[in-house]
């Protein structure tokens, strides 16, 4: 929310530059994120300063200059040539001497005032019209200004230019008592207050001169449903003339990030910025019957809001009626029908508490967002109504030269109450970590508005105006001290105190945060996206069908109405993003919950029992694997590449790739692929080529090599694992490599069982370095070129053990594979 310094210095009794009043608000708990310096006029007229023209001639060289002499209070006048057509000597003028910066109205360069010759004569600085400095629109001729003004004045003095600073205040939820003017020093002043500052309060505008005028436009209120609107007030004000709100309001509403439009537009949002309280004015001829009924409407019927689009309403939906129509949704949007014009003269203007539950979820169904709706949303003051509508009648009665035209109507379930509670300083005591004193309590609570009712061993019963909607038990009042007196008052304490906790094992914190350096290290980009995808993703899967998706019963949208099961859709937007603008190497990783629901688990008595989730890892590969340089060249991004960072992420974890059952996998998320399970059955990931059908709905051309792991599997699966070492071996290794003609059938996991079953005592690793597929060999066979490497931890191996071992490997390799040695 933006606050005009200005703005703000009228309510608060305190001489506060607003660089401190910035500080003091990021202490109190409204945290400044913005500060900015705004100029009523765009250079601050600088340079410029009322001057007297002593002399005026005519030009020498031209028929319409003149040659002046101006008086700008300097030792000496100043020469001027001026082309205005009413300058002439004795008058008052705006003159810009050498050196000013000037920008004119429309323009969006600056201007320089230099020393110059005009037709041959020097002039050193210009008499201004209005537009020329950027305060009006008039180009008739230079400003001309009262005899009496003060020669030598600076121009922005005389004027009654103020600067500004626009503070951007960043409000939290909770916090919407103070998203107004009012609000802000409200707290401002509980600040300088608890502070030692007696004379720091809030100045409420006065509107004791509100007074009826006549009872030309009576109009009934009936509200048939109060608990949607708990209270309801208004009143009618009559003759208004609609034009523009005057400077002091339109740079107030702009400095808030409101475009002023009229006058009678515009005081209602001036008094939803100052108090906080929302306004809605109808144009009175537009209500049918006199009446206001404030009721809900049936299922379905239609109504044209203020944008014009029309939307049909529920049931559920607080609507503004007439005696025959629905005029407003309450709280949230006007109606086209029934707003202000051009032509309006006669209002009914609302003041009302509208449940903020209603409110939420009106303005969620429509998908409206207002700076009303936001309030009431959050729940604005409840007994503020009635004295809004007075402080809004009354700026209708000067600006708009209107009549108040009736008592004010109020239909209410009665005052709301204050929020009591029991209090002690001894427990805030323990809360905040600092003694405070019994005074200290008294004088913020004091300075918060909360009264003491009553004090009873220690503990004070309190009563919290309702204002303050987050702010009923005593942990919130317990922050709220502390939010006054100040967090970094509290000392840090000499000590650490700290207690043990259990913690599981294996920790899958701890174990998510190894896999992401990993692949970090490994250049993957971590990725974080939206639990909530869009339901058509599922249409028409089998593996993840549709009819497992967890739906949300109150959609912001189309595209985020379930939850996501897989994280793969998540991870093709990420690529679709980067391939659009032309990032096409990519690697990336994310981890995320998926979620499942199961018809057939549901149980009657834990209709819960049928929801599911799971924490996954998904990672992807595609483009580029080696990019292009002076010694390289490129190379695509394939399964292995994928395969291999699978393979030394399990190793990570001391889980062995080829220790897991692999099958051919069977997905419609798929082109090709396989599914690893480890020992218990269970599935601990999937991982291949990411199929066409789907890398076209994402229009990608380029291949996606995608792998999504349940990361609680992994977790269990190291759950037995246990780190060891052992001494460096003092002997050297020994590699030897094989060619092995083999059947297509045959894989590599199969050689490596074999070998690593034959030799368990010096075989230390087998690798695959080769693989041939081509005419000179036997149909149906391929060629492996494996190596192998041998250690003796306890001696170095020689010759004849290092050929023995050999000679095994490749009887057994005959024998269980019918594989020939080439």
């Amino acid at each position: 929310m933006n606050i005009s310094y200005n703005w703000l210095k009228k309510y608060i009794a305190a001489d506060l530059s607003a660089e401190a009043m910035a500080t003091i608000l990021t202490d109190i708990g409204l945290e400044v994120e913005s500060f900015e310096k705004i100029e009523t006029v765009r250079g601050g007229l600088q340079g410029v300063v009322v001057g007297e023209v002593l002399t005026c001639e005519k030009h020498p060289d031209s028929d319409h200059l003149h040659v002046t002499t101006v008086d700008v209070g300097a030792p000496e006048p100043l020469r001027i040539v001026c082309g205005a057509p009413n300058c002439r000597k004795g008058l008052k003028v705006l003159c810009a001497t050498v050196g000013a910066v000037l920008y004119p109205e429309g323009g969006d360069e600056a201007f320089k005032i230099k020393r110059s010759k005009i037709r041959g004569v020097e002039s050193l600085g210009m008499l201004c019209a209005e537009d020329e400095l950027g305060i009006g629109a008039s180009h008739d001729g230079i400003m001309e200004l009262p005899a009496d003004a003060p020669v030598g004045m600076p121009a922005k003095e005389y004027l009654h230019i103020e600067d500004d600073y626009l503070i951007g205040v960043g409000l939290t939820p909770n916090r919407v008592d103070a998203a107004s003017h009012i609000g802000v020093a409200r707290d401002l002043a509980a600040y300088l207050r608890a502070k030692g500052d007696a004379e720091a309060r809030v100045l409420w505008p006065d509107v004791s001169a509100f007074a009826v005028d006549d009872h030309a436009l009576e109009i009934g209120v009936t509200v048939e449903n109060a608990e949607a609107a708990p209270r309801y007030t208004g009143v009618t004000i009559t003759g208004c003339k609609i034009g523009p709100s005057p400077d002091w309001m339109q740079n107030a509403l702009r400095a808030a990030g409101i475009h002023p439009k009229n006058n009678l537009v515009d005081i209602t949002n001036y008094v939803l910025f100052e108090l906080g309280q929302p306004l809605h004015a109808f144009d009175a001829r537009k209500i049918e019957g006199r009446r206001i009924v404030v009721k809900t409407c049936a299922e379905g019927t239609p109504f044209v809001t203020l944008d014009g689009v029309e939307r049909k309403l529920s049931d559920r939906d607080l609507m503004i009626c007439s005696a025959e129509r629905p005029m407003c949704i309450g709280g949230v949007f006007g109606g086209l029908a029934s707003g202000v014009g051009d032509d309006t003269t006669d209002i009914f203007l609302e003041s009302a508490y509208f449940n903020p539950v209603w409110v939420r979820k009106t303005a969620k169904r429509h998908g409206l967002n207002t700076d009303s709706s936001w309030r009431f949303e959050r729940g604005v003051d409840p007994r503020l109504q009635v004295y809004a509508l007075k402080r809004a009648a009354l700026f209708f009665k000067e600006l708009a030269g209107g009549r108040i035209s009736s008592d004010i109507v109020e239909v209410s379930a009665g005052e709301p109450a204050d929020f009591v509670f029991d209090f002690s300083p001894a427990r805030s005591n323990a809360l905040i970590g600092k003694e405070l004193s019994e005074q200290t309590y008294r004088t913020i609570l004091d300075a918060l508005d909360v009264k003491i009712l009553g004090e009873r061993e220690g503990v004070w019963r309190v009563a919290v105006p309702p204002y303050r909607v987050d702010v009923q038990r005593e942990a919130d009042l317990v922050e709220e001290v502390l939010r006054i007196y100040g967090y970094n008052n509290v000392e840090i304490p000499v000590q650490v105190r700290s207690t043990l906790s259990y913690a599981v094992k294996p920790d899958r914190n701890r174990l998510m945060n190894l896999a992401a350096d990993y692949l970090t290290a490994g250049g993957f980009t971590e990725i974080m996206s939206n639990s909530l995808t869009k339901e058509s993703y599922y249409e028409g899967l089998t593996s993840y069908p549709a009819a497992r998706c967890v739906r949300i019963l109150n959609p912001l949208s189309a595209d985020l109405n379930v939850m996501r099961q897989t994280l793969l859709f998540n991870t093709m937007e990420a690529v679709q993003l980067n391939a659009n603008r032309r990032n096409g190497n990519l690697r990336l990783y994310e981890f995320g919950n998926c979620y499942f629901y199961d018809e057939a688990a549901r149980d009657a008595e834990k209709p819960l029992s049928a929801y599911s989730e799971q924490y996954r890892l998904a990672i992807a590969v595609t483009g580029a694997a080696v990019p292009q340089s002076w010694n390289a060249k490129p190379q695509a991004s394939s399964f292995f590449t994928l395969r291999a960072v699978a393979e030394k992420l399990l190793r990570r974890f001391g889980l062995d790739i080829y220790a897991l059952k692999c099958e051919p996998l069977q997905s419609d998320l798929f082109g090709d692929g396989i599914s690893l399970s480890a020992g218990n059955g269970r599935e601990l990931l999937q991982m291949g080529v990411v199929a066409p059908r789907i890398r076209r709905a994402f229009d990608l051309k380029q291949e996606v090599y995608y792998l999504e792991m349940n990361f609680d599997a992994l977790v269990k699966s190291t759950r037995k694992h246990r780190i060891a070492f052992e001494e460096l071996s003092k002997f050297p290794e020994v590699k030897r490599d094989l060619a092995l003609l083999v059947d297509r059938q045959v894989t590599f996991a199969q050689l490596r069982a074999i070998a690593l079953a034959t030799e368990r005592k010096l075989l230390k690793s087998v690798s695959l370095f080769d693989v041939y597929e081509g005419d000179k060999l036997p149909e149906g066979k391929k060629s492996y070129a494996l190596s192998f490497v041998l250690e003796d931890k306890s001696q170095t191996l020689t010759d004849k053990a290092i050929e023995r071992v050999m000679n095994n490997l490749q009887a057994q390799f005959e024998r269980q594979a019918g594989a020939v040695v080439r």
